[in-house]
């Protein structure tokens, strides 16, 4: 791979050299729309600047040590590992390069240029994901040194703590995403901003939405100030709305550097786009859209009267058509501030302000999120918001983007709400109107186009895709994917934020709360999903991780080999005290809250034995009524032998746990370094037990399912778990569609293989 390519030598086909943003600028510059000219740096000589000076592994071993959870934890993280990308040397051959490519772009303009340095990431600017704001821009540089210094920067900021977190909610490898660098001609711009061609909050495909400020772009993009807003009907260029806004600053270039300059009184308030200008602009993001055959979500710019394009890319938050019921306030309440619906949705809370990210540990889950505008930074915050609220920004502002994106209820540009509201009032804040009320107000009903992401393609599969989840914070965002329920439903996370051990809360007599905390995860999980199944799986904590609960020490015995050591079903026939608050949390879920949907299942069962003890508690907990299901977990290789009789006992479902059951046929710790590799559920002694299970459950009227990343990971597993008839795979969040559409292919190709054999039986009878 060479280390620089010009935009004349790249297409939207060259996202693993440049990046999504340095791959769709060389499009549009190849096919004739107006681009300023430039080059990137590309992801190899990123990878040459970490091998050359053996940063990797220490990248590796630093993110491996860190929690991501742990804001400060983060931060430190971050730190190092830009310093150690600062700190090393560009090899001599990349450097050499971006210098003669420098040279060169001067040439051709015929002057030494300022020029924009801008991140471009291998894995960014995807129609399923947005990296909005995450890695850094800068702004007219000048000189050959300036730019090899800012390509160095733009790579280390790969490692923001915003962009570490993102990565590893969203399951990118580290390692895998690289950073090239965008060198391109600066425009000067006395105007610029953002579009959107399909506007996001109606969702029209026939409306465009245009945002505009006076200078640079920037302004426009972070939400330092709330652009003019434009909306646009593609089918004829009509303007059919305007929203002017006072803008009371701009950025543009003084003296050879960035500049915040006062705009004089009388232009604040005018109209930054002249009519001609907004049809201009259309007709050309019209034909970007065209091209591309998507919406786009295109940053523009004006200078000296000419339009100039300097970023396309797909849009991440649009819905497919489908009505659905969704609720915003009823009038009759006192409506506080107004700003700009940006994400649609009924908010209630109490009101939270951060000045800046340093503040987001102060954020509880639940609360409103109130601030001048967000950033990347404000990302964990914003997932634990019940809505958003800012003083500044647009529909393209990182907080509209963003909040769309989660589903989070959205209102931007009030002007001021950081001085009207205050810590602990009740709001309610209505993310279509725009409009934040006084206290609690009801909502009302209306149907809306809005349910699944319109880049997801679920096809329709027979066997059921349930998701692995175990963080209550995340129900409603994955409730949204394209999944028939919750195959596995993990207690350790609820139970570690309770953070006590069950036998001392029993021994304080303190029961019902404990009970009481469990239901309502439990409740709020069974509700995102209803009337889809979710399936909770009972405590599996190993000996060794109930000793890190407070007060575990004095109830836990050492264990030298704690995976096979006293957990699970054997746990619950010996204490009968502990699983009963687990049973009577599920039953006050099912009859109170009616949510029947929230089934039982029971890990590392060992013995036939076991099974009937556990039901006998089942039946004395009353939960054995209609709609109620039992399943165990089969990953121990007597469930395996005795299956028939397990399905006698009378189970209504399995789920295999492939891998405790890998390692316990095979003899392997998969975390021992020595052996990791031998690792394998594609190993014929794992595919002949899973087959077997599955073969006895169906015979039995059992269904079965399967709770791993094998099948995401290895087309060819999941392949044949279709072939030997499993009733449903669950997999974690981020491999949902892609199991999805393994599945849809092993599923055609088994009928195709079936019609085929029909086909050709019929045919030689025949004959």
């Amino acid at each position: 791979m060479k280390d620089v390519m010009w935009f004349s030598e790249l297409s939207k086909e060259n996202v693993a050299e440049v990046g999504g943003k340095g791959a769709n600028l060389g499009e549009m510059f190849q096919n004739g729309f107006p681009i300023p000219n430039g080059f990137c740096t590309t992801s190899g000589a990123y990878f040459k600047h970490l091998e050359k000076n053996h940063i990797k592994e220490k990248i590796a071993e630093i993110l491996k040590e860190t929690d991501i959870n742990d804001h400060e934890q983060l931060v430190k993280a971050s730190e190092k590992i830009k310093e150690l990308i600062l700190q090393s040397p560009i090899p001599k051959e990349v450097e050499k390069a971006i210098r003669e490519a420098y040279k060169r772009l001067n040439e051709i303009g015929g002057r030494e240029e300022y020029v924009a340095v801008r991140s471009s990431a291998t894995a960014e600017d995807l129609p399923n994901a947005s990296f909005a704001g995450q890695q850094s821009t800068f702004l007219n540089v000048k000189g050959a040194d300036a730019v090899v210094e800012a390509v160095k920067k733009c790579w280390a900021s790969l490692f923001e703590p915003r962009a570490i977190f993102y990565r590893e909610e969203n399951g990118f490898d580290h390692m895998k995403v690289a950073l090239a660098a965008v060198v391109q001609k600066m425009v000067q711009s006395e105007k610029a901003g953002v579009v959107f061609t399909v506007d996001p909050l109606s969702q029209d495909p026939n409306i465009m939405s245009i945002e505009a400020a006076y200078g640079l772009g920037e302004v426009v993009v972070s939400g330092k100030i709330t652009p003019d807003t434009y909306k646009v009907d593609k089918r004829t260029f009509e303007i059919v709305d305007k929203k002017i806004s006072k803008q009371p600053w701009m950025i543009v270039r003084v003296n050879g550097k960035n500049q915040h300059v006062e705009i004089k009184e009388e232009a604040r308030g005018l109209q930054k786009l002249s009519d001609s200008e907004i049809k201009e602009l259309a007709k050309v993001c019209k034909k970007i859209e065209d091209h591309y055959r998507f919406p786009q979500d295109i940053e523009y710019a004006f200078e000296g009267g000419n339009l100039y394009i300097v970023q396309s890319r797909p849009i991440t938050t649009l819905k497919k058509e489908a009505k659905i019921k969704q609720k915003s306030a009823k009038k009759e309440g006192k409506v506080l501030l107004q700003g700009l619906g940006a994400s649609p949705g009924l908010g209630m809370g109490r009101v939270r302000i951060i000045k800046s990210a340093k503040e987001i540990s102060k954020m509880q889950s639940g609360e409103v999120l109130v601030t001048e505008m967000t950033t990347p930074d404000f990302v964990p915050a914003m997932k634990k918001a019940a809505a958003i609220i800012t003083d500044t920004g647009g529909m393209t502002s990182h907080a509209a983007i963003v909040s769309r994106e989660l589903g989070v209820p959205c209102v931007v540009g009030t002007g001021e709400a950081t001085k009207l509201l205050k810590d602990g009032m009740e709001v309610t804040v209505d993310g279509e109107r725009g409009l934040v009320y006084e206290g609690f107000v009801t909502g009302e009903e209306k149907e809306v186009k809005k349910v699944v992401a319109q880049t997801v393609s679920a096809p329709i599969t027979g066997t059921k895709i349930y998701v692995n989840l175990a963080d209550v914070e995340q129900a409603e965002k994955i409730a949204k994917y394209p999944v028939d329920g919750v195959g596995l439903l993990r207690a350790e996370f609820m139970l570690a934020q309770i953070g006590e051990h069950p036998k001392k809360v029993i021994e304080e007599g303190r029961e019902k709360e404990y009970v009481e905390r469990l239901a309502e995860g439990l409740r709020r999980f069974a509700a995102a999903f209803y009337p889809r199944p979710v399936v909770y799986r009972a405590t599996d904590f190993k000996t060794n991780e109930y000793r890190n609960l407070k007060g575990g020490e004095k109830y836990e015995p050492h264990e030298e080999n704690p995976m096979i050591g006293y957990r699970g079903a054997s746990r619950y026939a010996r204490e009968p005290d502990v699983f009963r608050m687990e049973l009577e949390a599920i039953k006050k879920v099912r009859e109170e809250f009616k949510l029947k949907n929230l089934w039982l299942m029971i890990p590392f069962v060992r013995t036939v034995e076991e099974l009937r003890e556990i039901k006998g508690m089942v039946r004395e907990a009353g939960l054995f009524k209609r709609d109620f299901k039992l399943w165990i977990m089969v990953e121990v290789p007597s469930t395996v032998f005795l299956i028939d009789e397990f399905c006698e006992e009378g189970i209504d479902g399995v789920s295999i746990g492939t891998n405790d059951l890998t390692q316990l046929i095979l003899g392997i710790d998969r975390d021992n370094r020595e052996l990791a590799r031998d690792f394998d559920e594609r190993n014929e002694a794992v595919l002949r037990a899973i087959r077997h299970v599955i073969e006895r459950c169906n015979k039995h009227g059992v269904t079965v399912s399967l709770c791993g990343q094998a099948p995401s990971v290895y087309p060819e597993f999941a392949e044949k778990l279709v072939e030997f008839g499993i009733t449903s795979i669950s997999v974690n969040p981020d491999a949902v569609e892609r199991t999805r559409r393994i599945v849809a292919s092993a599923e055609k190709r088994m009928l195709l293989k079936h019609v085929r054999s029909a086909l050709k039986k019929r045919f030689f009878k025949h004959k």
